[in-house]
């Protein structure tokens, strides 16, 4: 990112209304416990020493998980941007999920309870899971998986696919979960660069009702990737699939032979070994492939999951994201996992065959803790209140929100309908950049509507103007963090070089490319990106993507991608098409073209609007100014463009 992308930004939204926790929220939180055994009461206090003592603090939190071999130097950044943690210690993530409990009763706990598009219900206690996952991991070893090869996985939400991922992590080998609406062409290029052996995927699954031809679609995507030798298929809806001999094989003939007493020893790995690779839309070019690390990695997802949601031995906690984002690795395998707790696993969508779908799913499972996306509960919002008045929901102590800034108006709703006016709502800012969970409120801090409120202990966050300097409370500027954090990304695959512009956009911070406020009680109200990225639905989608998929039809010369606010997505695609000479635009033309972007893409990136222009602002060099583009679809200030080609 360029320096010509940031416009100074105004504090639009007020907000006064604090909600204060009881004090039994405070005497019975896990950070109380915590505070109190380094001598602290008050959580400022805790936080201004967490920021003088934060390898102390880390420290803590990484001797609660078991190591092979302990680190000997917490922390080392002596090639700045690129920074280690835990120097010199031999980890394996999956061995805290899973082996470290088999002499213990969370073995036979129930780690996920899952629920399917139809109806169907499964469930796998904690021992179940280590079996399935050794079962696994001596599939793919006999299969030639083997220590750093990287692994594709595009499956639906089944329990299949937990294993999967813990499997090829506990063999040392580094998966990319992609996502299972994405199309043929985004499921190939990943495959590319990450230059993955095998894919894990299955025969199809529906969604909403909708059957998606997962194994059609991957094969379509293998079909142009040369280093894929082997396609694992889960049998999930007995479609009849091609398999292609010698090449594809299902998931129970791999397991057939493979004894139910088996034991794959979890490979030592070094700290700083490659955990997995996890696709992500920049904005420009293609997507980056950020590369999250085995011990860093697992400390901060554990002890964010351990504070963040106060987890507790009979907590069921409900992360309704999907596997194939970061909310998903950190959030429903990883992080709750480590912290042993059971968790729901969802394969549908909130509002089929019902708008009361989530709350059926909450009050049939005793869900106790609910992690849920803003556009999930604006999409509810719409369908009334009766909705969730038709459930018990008294099981629920606790809510979440991710993906994207939560307008106060959803969060009110949350809080009425789904918390009953009481529940404290955890309203969390991160990034897949990020790992895990940087700024949100704990259970024992008032909350405010809209806003992630404080930074969590060790980070330091700030919000600055162009030039790196702090623009006080109440003033909008650019949201960055100054000192490394354990779960931070290593770097952007195969491209080092694109992972410094992070740390060197602005001086010596890590810039989050997020707009942000502080506000005169110091709490931080995220206002969203100031790059190109264009979120939809809380999912994260580069315009650059969405424009190449516009080009390679036939009828189409050039295109422009933005976002604009959208009240239920958050934000929602428009594109700005020049046609090639000769071709006259049409109605027929513009639903061609969405149809396009659907099979070349996917579904989320679908613009919802389009529009048929002669031209489009460029600067001399002939990059295409979305920025202006943006400004003026939406009547705000233009700002600086001296290098607009005029």
């Amino acid at each position: 990112m360029s320096n010509n992308l940031f416009q100074d930004t105004d504090s639009i939204l007020s907000e006064e209304r604090i909600f204060p926790p009881t004090p039994e929220m405070v005497a019975n939180a896990n950070i109380t416990a915590y505070m109190k055994s380094k001598g602290f009461e008050d959580y400022e206090a805790f936080y201004k020493w967490s920021l003088d003592n934060r390898f102390e603090f880390w420290d803590d939190m990484a001797k609660e998980l078991h190591w092979f071999e302990p680190w000997q130097t917490t922390f080392e950044w002596t090639t700045k941007p690129f920074f280690k943690w835990f120097v010199g210690g031999k980890f394996n993530i999956v061995y805290n999920c899973l082996d470290r409990y088999m002499d213990t009763p969370i073995r036979h706990k129930v780690a996920f309870h899952w629920e399917g598009d139809n109806g169907d219900t499964r469930s796998i206690t904690y021992e179940q899971l280590y079996i399935e996952t050794n079962r696994m991991a001596k599939g793919l070893q006999n299969i030639g998986v083997q220590k750093g090869d990287r692994v594709a996985i595009y499956m639906p939400a089944v329990l299949e696919q937990i294993v999967a991922v813990l499997a090829v992590a506990r063999l040392g080998a580094v998966h990319t979960v992609v996502f299972g609406g994405f199309a043929a062409s985004a499921l190939r290029d990943r495959i590319i660069d990450a230059e993955a052996k095998v894919v894990i995927t299955a025969d199809g699954n529906y969604r909403g009702g909708k059957l998606i031809q997962l194994k059609h679609i991957a094969d379509e995507a293998v079909s142009e990737t040369p280093t894929i030798e082997k396609v694992v298929v889960f049998n999930h809806q007995n479609l009849d699939v091609p398999m292609q001999k010698g090449r594809d094989i299902y998931w129970h003939d791999l397991l057939t032979d493979v004894p139910v007493d088996t034991v794959v020893p979890c490979e030592p790995m070094d700290s700083e070994d490659p955990l997995y690779i996890l696709y992500t839309s920049g904005s420009t070019g293609k997507p980056k492939g950020i590369v999250h690390v085995q011990a860093g990695y697992a400390v901060g997802t554990y002890a964010t999951t351990k504070f963040v949601f106060d987890i507790k031995d009979d907590d069921v906690y409900w992360c309704t994201a999907d596997v194939g984002w970061v909310t998903g690795h950190s959030y429903i395998i990883y992080g709750p996992l480590m912290n042993g707790v059971t968790s729901v696993l969802f394969e549908g969508t909130p509002s089929y065959p019902k708008p009361d779908r989530w709350w059926g799913v909450a009050e049939r499972f005793n869900v106790s803790i609910l992690y849920t996306s803003p556009t999930g509960i604006r999409g509810l919002m719409r369908f009334g209140e009766e909705w969730p008045a038709k459930h018990d929901l008294s099981h629920l102590r606790l809510l979440g929100s991710v993906g994207e800034p939560i307008n106060p108006e959803a969060w009110m709703w949350y809080r009425h309908n789904i918390g009953h006016d009481t529940l404290p709502i955890m309203d969390t800012w991160w990034q897949t950049e990020t790992g895990s969970i940087l700024i949100s409120p704990t259970i024992i801090q008032p909350l405010k509507p809209g806003s992630a409120t404080r930074p969590l202990p060790t980070i330091e966050a700030d919000v600055v103007d162009k030039n790196g300097n702090s623009v006080g409370l109440g003033k909008g500027g650019f949201l960055v963090i100054r000192h490394p954090w354990p779960s931070l990304m290593r770097t952007i695959y195969k491209d080092p070089a694109r992972y410094q512009t992070y740390w060197d956009t602005l001086p010596n911070v890590y810039f989050a490319g997020d707009a942000a406020t502080i506000d005169n009680h110091g709490y931080i109200r995220v206002q969203g990106r100031v790059d190109d990225v264009i979120k939809v639905s809380g999912h994260r989608l580069g315009s650059m993507e969405i424009e190449s998929s516009l080009v390679s039809h036939p009828a189409v010369a050039e295109v422009a991608a933005i976002g604009k606010p959208d009240e239920l997505k958050g934000e929602h695609v428009k594109v700005f098409v020049i046609l090639k000479n000769g071709i006259e635009p049409s109605e027929e033309l513009a639903k061609e073209l969405k149809l396009h972007v659907r099979t070349t893409v996917g579904a989320l990136a679908v613009p919802e609007e389009l529009e048929f222009t002669p031209s489009l602002p460029k600067t001399r060099s002939g990059k295409i100014m979305r920025r202006v583009i943006r400004a003026r679809e939406l009547g705000e200030p233009i700002g600086d463009i001296s290098t607009l080609d005029s």
